[in-house]
């Protein structure tokens, strides 16, 4: 049976060599322990893995500073849910 607790430096190995999936799970680990920051570096490094989660977490929250963050760091579909919910009726009226 295959080891799924894949060591963080292996992870970090395999990114830095050009391995998209290991990039992947760097961010997924980096999701499910709350470290932003990490993710963040993850988006800069070029991973629409850690984009995507953290438009995500963004969304949930509707922080738009952030959502154009991630836009500008280079993930599109942080602009189109910017875009969505800068265009939301406001409640109430």
């Amino acid at each position: 049976m295959a080891n799924t607790n894949v060591d963080r430096d292996i992870l970090r190995g395999l990114a830095d060599d050009g391995n998209e999936t290991a990039l992947d799970r760097l961010a997924d680990l980096a999701d499910a322990a709350g470290d932003l920051g990490e993710l963040s570096e993850l988006l800069d490094e070029g991973s629409m893995h850690a984009g995507f989660l953290l438009t995500r977490r963004a969304a949930a929250t509707g922080d738009l500073r952030e959502l154009q963050r991630i836009a500008d760091a280079g993930y599109d579909e942080a602009g189109n849910e910017l875009d969505r919910l800068l265009k939301a009726p406001v409640e109430g009226q």
